[in-house]
């Protein structure tokens, strides 16, 4: 399952998976996708080892951004995929 997390200005989604255990390791996958005229923009990447999955369509620098913002967000997003996703309803 994948839970929504934050949309960038460039209109750039952000979305992460549950929790998951990995041979003891709780591991979870970040998947940042971005519309084009013909289909997306598409990486995913693995935390917390860091190691890219997939990557079609963004650059080297959007990909060295993307790492920079799931190192400053992987607190948060693991908390929220070990409660099954941000229940943005209940904040409004």
């Amino acid at each position: 399952m994948m839970y929504p997390y934050m949309t960038l200005a460039d209109e750039t989604e952000i979305v992460h998976s549950h929790l998951k255990d990995e041979n003891g390791v709780k591991t979870i996958s970040v998947h940042f996708e971005r519309s084009k005229p013909y289909g997306f923009d598409s990486a995913r990447i693995s935390l917390p080892s860091y190691q890219w999955i997939t990557r079609d369509g963004f650059t080297d620098d959007e990909i060295k951004k993307f790492e920079n913002f799931a190192a400053r967000h992987a607190h948060s997003l693991f908390y929220y995929a070990e409660i099954g996703g941000l229940d943005i309803a209940k904040a409004v």
